[in-house]
């Protein structure tokens, strides 16, 4: 039975692949700038305001018919917010993120004068390679959110899931213009998830080019 079934997704993993390799598959770069914040649920008197950010990666856009593709993508991200705790004020209050996200896309697309626009919509999956609270104090270290202190659970944990949607214009010479959204659905909480939620949420405007 193990072989049957070994032998059944062999089949399928080359099917999908001749499949792929049959598409038209184009290679790109992108970079974008954005701001980010958290959805918070459940903490009192706390704000996550809109933070400036960038990211920067590349993707493949496999193209199975002349209005529809997909594409997969891999971007490193800098992400910000300013996490303020009223009335009281909080000394570790620039949220500061490096992470890597793969996004991928089901994109519709259709000609529009000499170029091409295109709206997307698909899952993602993030890992965050580091988080801290950068104190305003300069004496002060910064809190690490990925570390655990005195064996207690770390703040924050280092992987996201999450929904996007992009739209943008593609000009004749492969030059792109594009801007998105992103909503996580996986509290970013790790110590204190029982109590309340924050969900991380990113709007972008950038650039990208088709080679």
């Amino acid at each position: 039975m193990k072989k049957i079934m070994l032998s059944l997704a062999l089949m399928v993993g080359l099917g999908t692949a001749t499949q792929v390799s049959a598409q038209k598959v184009d290679l790109g770069v992108k970079a974008d700038a954005n701001m980010s914040n958290f959805i918070l649920s459940d903490l009192d008197n706390v704000e996550s305001n809109l933070g400036f950010g960038a990211s920067l990666g590349g993707f493949a856009k496999i193209n199975f018919t002349d209005h529809f593709a997909l594409q997969p993508e891999l971007l490193f991200h800098f992400k910000t917010s300013e996490i303020k705790n009223n009335p009281a004020g909080n000394s570790f209050e620039d949220y500061q993120y490096f992470g890597a996200e793969i996004p991928v896309y089901a994109v519709g697309q259709m000609n529009l004068g000499s170029g091409t626009g295109y709206i997307g919509v698909g899952p993602y999956v993030g890992l965050g390679f580091d988080a801290r609270y950068k104190s305003d104090n300069d004496n002060a270290e910064d809190l690490k959110l990925y570390k655990e202190y005195d064996n207690k659970k770390s703040a924050l944990q280092r992987f996201d899931f999450g929904a996007g949607i992009m739209i943008g214009y593609e000009f004749e010479a492969g030059i792109q213009i594009n801007a998105g959204y992103k909503i996580g659905v996986i509290d970013a909480l790790n110590a204190g998830k029982d109590d309340a939620t924050m969900l991380p949420q990113t709007i972008s405007l950038g650039l990208g080019y088709r080679f």
